[in-house]
């Protein structure tokens, strides 16, 4: 199903019919201010485990992000310092991906894990489906296909790919092709580790 959504304003109705695709079980392709991504439901297990498999990666080791729709919900599943607050308040939303130590609030498909990554993407679509979804959305970055970069930006031909693997492809125009800046903030100071899209602001 590929349905159409325009970033600079959501249909509300057309994002409703995402999030029931969500509530279900399903996992979606959506896009972002980085790549288009895969999502799912965050405290649905099968679906988390469904993107796994399409992306072919370990379950327990790869790093999962989490995308949110406020800083206060990031809150919720890490302690952020007054620094940290800060840089958060800077960057977001925006294309970076900060990587925290989790804890007991994460929902159960990770829980046991010791860090996550938590993204707020500065994108309307993807932040509209959170808000009406209640809780924020399991992601994971589209495949990159270096051969031929129109079948990771445009919606259509990621729909001709993935359409047997995902209930929901959102065309949200042609997507970007530069990954999340990842900054590490597990330790005392926060660490640049890939340099992607967004500029650091400490």
């Amino acid at each position: 199903m590929l349905i159409k959504i325009y970033d600079d304003n959501p249909n509300p109705k057309e994002i409703s019919k995402v999030v029931d695709t969500l509530r279900q079980g399903g996992v979606i392709v959506y896009p972002t201010d980085t790549l288009y991504a895969l999502g799912c439901d965050i405290t649905n297990a099968e679906a988390v485990e469904r993107i796994c498999h399409i992306k072919n990666i370990d379950a327990d080791k790869a790093l999962l992000t989490i995308v949110c729709g406020s800083i206060s919900q990031i809150s919720q599943f890490t302690t952020i310092n007054d620094t940290t607050f800060r840089m958060l308040k800077g960057c977001l939303p925006g294309p970076f991906t900060f990587i925290f130590k989790g804890n007991k609030e994460l929902p159960k498909p990770l829980r046991k894990r010791k860090q996550v990554g938590i993204r707020i993407p500065d994108n309307a679509i993807a932040r509209a489906i959170v808000e009406a979804l209640g809780h924020p959305i399991l992601s994971s970055s589209v495949p990159v296909n270096e051969d031929d970069e129109a079948y990771y930006t445009n919606p259509e031909l990621i729909d001709e790919c993935y359409s047997n693997l995902v209930d929901c492809v959102i065309d949200g125009g042609t997507g970007g092709t530069e990954v999340s800046t990842i900054i590490d903030c597990t330790g005392d100071e926060p660490v640049e580790k890939r340099k992607g899209k967004g500029i650091l602001i400490k």
